[in-house]
């Protein structure tokens, strides 16, 4: 919200022809008077739908009407540097207002979807003639005093709507304006299906803005409350999107140690790159899929609104959802402590060898109904119990491992050897026996490679072929051991037909 009271809280609007920007305007003239504010829309039509952006120019008074002695005088036309947010449905038309210096980067917070329509210039190059979207968000980050970036595009397709309602949910979870949520309510309506699908579209885009400001502010504040961080600012967006990650994982202080852990990689090296890559894979990695989590995401509200929307259903449609799991011992044994843990891997890994099949218990739930929802639930809520569980351990261990090998090349001054270590992050991926290769492939490159080049090459053969074969023909190559052979034991099956 605007710091200086006495006058009008500014905001432009950027959209495309067909996106329903004017029906935006006119939502948010309709939501302040419902609140009982003054508010005041104009609106500069672009030349065409993709060669110029139809900008909307919101002015609203902070002070209700009922406490004003005279009505506030608007301005029909934005001014430059004086914009309080700007919001926009395309990330080129987000650039282009930036280079318009519209926008104030001591003053304006912009929200901008990430989402690209190209121009007919891009379209006519015989090669790829896309602007880089990476610079594209450099140029906009320099130039906001606040920056909020999500997919509005892809968010009105999930939810069947237009993406004037994810701008309007978007700009009601910025707090920009004093309304509250029933005031837009009001204005978007509801009891119909066009209603109904533009409340949802509203809904994620607050609920996205929202979280996104609440985990920059607190981001903030652990640096603030820790004097010794060293974390770049060139990586505070990723920085920013792995902490919510932790926050929505498993709470504050699993947020914290991410962010400790991030302190320690940048102490080590003035490379923002190296803590950059660091921050994405770390992210991935603390936030590991175990049951928890997949009944944590199979359970939410977004999820179901995510399958109606797929399936196209009505607001009186009946849509019934299966899911299908098969846990097994190391499932279960994850959330166990280690004294439990271990016998349980042991009497599994017994039966392997011995020629039977891993114990699995094959379950089929009904997400749709009151047990299975409740059943789901019960396992999300296990949150509490991973980080006493015996995988949470393991997990744990590993992760220090890889990031003491990192800051160990940061601080001998080898930032291109912590470059490579940091990427190989990315060899952690998938569940099984693809997360447990993964982990073994990290932690062999860790030990015998000692140059970038070395390590580049067989982080990259790691990715190529699953079997490892390639790896390890990079290992031999480059004068490293190749990885240790692992017995599989032979698992006969019991013949159930005669051969004639």
């Amino acid at each position: 919200m605007n710091a200086i009271k006495n006058s009008p809280i500014t905001l432009l609007i950027c959209a495309l022809g067909g996106e329903g920007g004017g029906v935006l305007s006119e939502w948010l003239v309709d939501v302040a008077r419902h609140a009982g504010y003054a508010a005041q829309a104009t609106s500069i039509p672009g030349v065409a739908q993709r060669t110029g952006a139809t900008t909307y120019y919101i002015e609203v008074f902070p002070t209700p009407l009922a406490q004003l002695t005279r009505k506030p005088i608007f301005s029909l036309n934005p001014v430059p540097g004086k914009l309080d947010m700007m919001i926009s449905s395309e990330l080129l038309e987000t650039a282009r207002q930036v280079t318009n210096g519209l926008p104030a980067k001591e003053t304006t917070q912009i929200i901008t979807s990430s989402s690209r329509a190209l121009t007919t210039g891009e379209r006519m190059v015989l090669g790829d003639g896309r602007v880089d979207s990476d610079k594209l968000l450099q140029l906009i980050q320099a130039n906001a005093a606040r920056l909020n970036v999500l997919d509005m595009n892809a968010i009105a397709r999930e939810c069947g709507t237009i993406v004037s309602a994810v701008m309007l949910g978007a700009i009601a979870g910025s707090s920009l304006f004093p309304f509250a949520v029933a005031d837009y309510k009001a204005v978007v309506g509801s009891g119909n299906p066009i209603a109904d699908r533009s409340w949802r579209g509203f809904e994620r885009g607050a609920s996205i803005v929202a979280d996104q400001i609440k985990s920059k502010q607190m981001v903030a504040q652990m640096l603030a409350d820790d004097e010794s961080s060293q974390v770049q600012t060139a990586t505070l967006s990723i920085q920013e999107l792995g902490t919510a990650r932790m926050l929505e994982y498993q709470g504050a202080s699993y947020a914290k140690l991410y962010t400790d852990r991030l302190a320690a990689v940048s102490a080590s090296t003035n490379e923002s790159q190296v803590v950059n890559e660091t921050a994405r894979w770390l992210a991935l990695w603390m936030a590991f899929d175990d049951i928890v989590r997949v009944a944590d995401l199979k359970s939410r509200v977004s999820r179901y609104e995510r399958v109606r929307a797929e399936v196209k259903a009505e607001s009186g449609d009946l849509v019934l959802i299966y899911d299908h799991f098969k846990p097994g011992v190391p499932e279960f044994a994850g959330l166990l402590p280690t004294s439990l843990a271990n016998p349980l891997l042991a009497w599994d890994a017994k039966r392997k060898l011995s020629g039977k099949g891993a114990f699995e218990l094959p379950l089929k739930v009904g997400a749709h109904s009151v047990f299975g929802m409740l059943a789901l639930r019960f396992l999300a809520s296990l949150k509490w119990l991973r980080t006493r569980g015996n995988r949470y351990l393991l997990e744990q261990k590993l992760i220090e491992q890889w990031l003491t090998a990192i800051t160990q090349m940061g601080k001998s001054g080898d930032a291109a050897l912590a470059l490579e270590f940091a990427k190989c992050g990315q060899l952690i991926k998938g569940y099984g026996s693809t997360n447990e290769r993964g982990k073994d492939n990290l932690l062999h490159i860790l030990a015998h490679l000692k140059t970038a080049d070395d390590a580049q090459s067989a982080r990259e053969a790691a990715l190529k072929d699953e079997a490892g074969k390639a790896l390890d023909t990079v290992l031999v190559n480059r004068g490293a051991p190749a990885r240790e052979v692992k017995a599989v034991p032979i698992q006969w099956m019991k013949r159930t037909a005669k051969l004639n």
